[in-house]
């Protein structure tokens, strides 16, 4: 047998590649959409991939699924639990608990977990070649390394009302009578890495075992000691926020991504050409540079979106599709750069890119405004706002600021003042630059706190151990 895990550093998200060499026949479990990595593990290893499937429906990032469906002429299959609400709306073979996949010795067995959403399947893996036991448990948002998938999402991000209570009762149960069913050796393989939204506290390790997490991971006392509601009260306090295009990733992949098929090469556009587009507002500029370099001067308008490594998250920030048509031109190094941010993008559904350039030659260029913690003293700022998780503002934070993170900022401007000048921070600027410049491409003024959290507290640091009283802030 053959498990290969293709991880994806920008979501802290894997999927897996599980493949029979004897038959060369392979299922891919909770693709991306940029699916070239699964098409070129299948061609490596001499495999045809057959079956494509995921363990639920997914909210921080659009499924990929139907697309490499599509592009191998795989069997698709969903899960059919949860009841008539939590349903996919496109066409795939259902399957149920204990339905199977079978590939030459090796058994994909559906068990329903839910807690996380309603529909949730983990995955038990039988290489019957070597046993006639499951070794591997692939548990999608259910179990990580440390850690459990939250059951608050669909409160917090796809319009549910007190989901999460229900949700955490499920997982209590989907622990007792599943997942600590096994037996101890089972390897578990998460669908979700350290860094992850879908957890408060994810471990950074690729795998563990059942008895480990029986052993050590901090719901194990809650479990022995058939505690639900303390349980319930530890899953549910401390949760981070929740990105706001989490929503969207949701009703997406309910309903089918749409299927984009090969795409083609981005093209360099001429600067003349962006800057008239620019101009008649049918383009989006995307700085694709650190908060650093683009407050030496960026396109008028543009948002800052870093990549590739961070792009999917950023972009998803940023940018809504839903809100937003006009296709978005790349700050790229290189064509090959510029492929790479694409790729990121459609992980979160931004399908929309018009090209690339690799210079602001020409372009009408705008110096972002930014101001020092020394400065912040006394200045009129209508709101001073801290972009970071509220978990983070609660542990420290500049008095008088108020809290909304960057991943909602954009859908929740309602909340924000129509006038005057808005001053933003996140912890060391970079996501404070994505905040901002989605916040300026709506019409307010905003003033970004140089070195953002780090540099205010440093500063107030020196000045105490000058002795100089502690304002109240701005």
């Amino acid at each position: 047998m053959l498990l290969e895990r293709i991880y994806d550093d920008d979501l802290a998200q894997a999927s897996y590649f599980v493949g029979c060499q004897a038959k060369g026949e392979a299922v891919v479990i909770d693709a991306r959409r940029d699916i070239g990595e699964y098409l070129d593990l299948a061609q490596r290893h001499g495999m045809r991939i057959v079956a494509v499937t995921e363990t639920h429906i997914h909210a921080d990032y659009l499924s990929g699924t139907r697309e490499l469906g599509a592009a191998t002429g795989a069997e698709v299959y969903v899960s059919g639990e949860g009841g008539e609400d939590w349903q996919y709306g496109f066409d795939a073979t259902r399957l149920y608990d204990g339905d199977a996949i079978t590939i030459g010795n090796i058994t994909v067995r559906a068990s329903h977990t839910p807690g996380h959403t309603p529909e949730h399947l983990s995955f038990l893996i039988t290489d019957g070649a070597f046993s006639d036991d499951p070794g591997y448990l692939l548990s999608g948002d259910f179990v990580f390394a440390g850690d459990l998938g939250r059951p608050d999402l669909l409160d917090e991000a796809a319009g549910g009302v007190d989901t999460r209570f229900e949700g955490a009762r499920q997982l209590f149960a989907s622990l007792r009578d599943r997942f600590l069913t096994l037996p101890d050796h089972v390897q578990v393989y998460p669908a979700h890495g350290a860094g992850s939204a879908c957890g408060k506290a994810l471990g950074a390790l690729p795998s563990t075992t059942v008895g480990y997490e029986r052993l050590n991971a901090w719901w194990g006392p809650y479990l022995r000691d058939n505690d639900e509601q303390g349980f319930i009260d530890e899953l549910l306090s401390g949760q981070p926020d929740a990105h706001a295009y989490f929503g969207r990733m949701k009703r997406q992949n309910r309903e089918g991504p749409a299927v984009l098929g090969p795409l083609p090469e981005l093209a360099e556009l001429a600067n003349a050409e962006i800057a008239r587009s620019l101009d008649a507002g049918e383009m989006i500029f995307a700085d694709t540079r650190s908060h650093a370099d683009v407050h030496e001067g960026t396109v008028a308008g543009a948002l800052n979106i870093p990549g590739p490594g961070k792009a999917a998250t950023y972009g998803g920030w940023a940018y809504d599709p839903e809100r937003e048509s006009r296709p978005l031109v790349l700050l790229a190094r290189d064509q090959e750069m510029a492929h790479a941010v694409r790729d990121h993008l459609l992980r979160v559904g931004i399908d929309t890119v018009a090209g690339y350039t690799t210079s602001l030659d020409d372009l009408p260029i705008v110096k972002p405004s930014v101001i020092s913690p020394a400065e912040l003293e006394g200045f009129d700022a209508a709101l001073v706002l801290d972009v970071r998780n509220k978990t983070e503002h609660a542990a420290g934070h500049i008095p008088g600021s108020e809290q909304l993170s960057a991943g909602r900022v954009l859908w929740n401007l309602d909340t924000l003042p129509a006038e005057g000048t808005i001053v933003t921070y996140c912890q060391s600027g970079v996501r404070n630059s994505v905040a901002a410049s989605a916040l300026r491409r709506e019409g307010y003024d905003v003033v970004e706190l140089d070195g953002s959290y780090a540099g205010w507290t440093a500063w107030n640091a020196a000045r105490q151990d000058r002795d100089e009283p502690v304002s109240a802030g701005a």
